[in-house]
């Protein structure tokens, strides 16, 4: 199970715009359809992004010049490129900034040597991910016991990372150690990555769960049939304020006035210790016509209506109970706390 596929220096993605009527894989070519794929989300999650932006990376060295001057300066306009598709999901700055460090580290030698040590990371980065999910997994199921009913978010398992996922890749440690845990998953408006992705993750893993309108939690959280929500995170800041997909912010007031742990799982490549408070965070903005319109087809609203689209939000530290990390699990006060689990 996985979202990307990179073979014989070929790159090829599971277009997640048609899930879950149609598992179609195309191949990504050249620099601009892989700004365009990670732009129109038929790539997304903050970890996978970060994975396919630098394998996009290489895909566009191809085409680079074999002088040096001429190799630098096109390397780093397609870095900072690919960098202005999505401005909230820290990886994928992350992922670019490691490569084009790397390259600056190895500008003396020749253009084919400074290829083969990008891929070579672009590759490692890949892995990674993949190795930071078994990690999470591993440190999340101990938040989780016989009988739970957990909320999840968005979408957050192998379709948004290079590996099981951060909240789901707990959720599917959980299962494999208590068959009886019972999964809610909220549809995620306006795009629906819960109802279409999460939910033919969860069927795909054959794990139990039930599919709700993203303003039915509070119900079930009064009536005692949600006891933890777990949820991802695109960018977390030095004083732990999570981005993260739009709605999240919503959960966490929820869950704190019903008096539920609210957790977020997220590895150590979406921590930005440049940001201070989460204010800071640029949030995206994206197109009226995915809130006018059913996963852009269907028209639910006037054509003249303005509507507002904001693709995520910034939930406050104090709000989290615990944030879950591939270096483990990190308690308030975040501020101190982060700082020693990064160093």
């Amino acid at each position: 199970m996985e979202a990307i596929r990179f073979k014989n220096n070929r790159l090829f993605y599971l277009d997640q715009t048609k899930l879950p009527q149609k598992e179609i894989w195309k191949e990504c070519q050249n620099l601009k359809e892989g700004f365009k794929t990670i732009k129109e989300l038929k790539i997304r999650g903050a970890p996978l992004i970060g994975v396919f932006s630098a394998y996009c990376i290489c895909i566009a060295m191809k085409k680079f010049s074999l002088k040096k001057e001429k190799f630098l300066k096109e390397f780093k306009e397609a870095v900072e490129f690919l960098k202005k598709c999505r401005p909230t999901a820290v990886n994928l700055f992350w992922a670019l900034e490691r490569l084009q460090k790397l390259v600056e580290n190895n500008k003396d030698k020749k253009v084919e040597e400074i290829k083969e040590v990008v891929l070579k990371e672009a590759k490692k980065i890949h892995q990674e991910d993949a190795t930071l999910c078994q990690r999470m997994a591993n440190f999340g199921v101990k938040l989780i016991k016989p009988g739970d009913k957990i909320l999840t978010h968005c979408n957050t398992g192998f379709l948004a990372t290079a590996g099981e996922g951060t909240a789901l890749g707990v959720i599917y440690k959980a299962y494999q150690v208590y068959k009886n845990i019972k999964v809610y998953v909220d549809e995620t408006r306006p795009l629906l990555q819960g109802a279409r992705l999460t939910t033919w993750e969860l069927m795909k893993k054959k794990i139990p769960h039930a599919l709700i309108c993203d303003n039915t939690a509070a119900y079930l959280m009064q009536k005692k049939e949600i006891n933890k929500v777990f949820v991802g995170a695109d960018r977390i800041s030095n004083e732990g304020d999570v981005a993260n997909k739009i709605g999240t912010y919503n959960l966490a007031i929820l869950s704190s006035y019903h008096r539920i742990p609210f957790y977020v799982v997220a590895p150590f490549s979406s921590f930005d210790l440049r940001i201070r408070k989460g204010k800071q965070i640029t949030i995206e903005e994206r197109s009226e016509e995915e809130v006018k319109k059913v996963l852009n087809k269907l028209e639910i609203a006037p054509k003249k209506v303005k509507a507002v689209n904001f693709a995520f939000d910034v939930t406050p530290h104090y709000l989290i109970t615990t944030i879950i990390t591939d270096r483990g699990i990190i308690k308030p006060p975040f501020k101190e706390n982060i700082k020693k689990m990064l160093k």
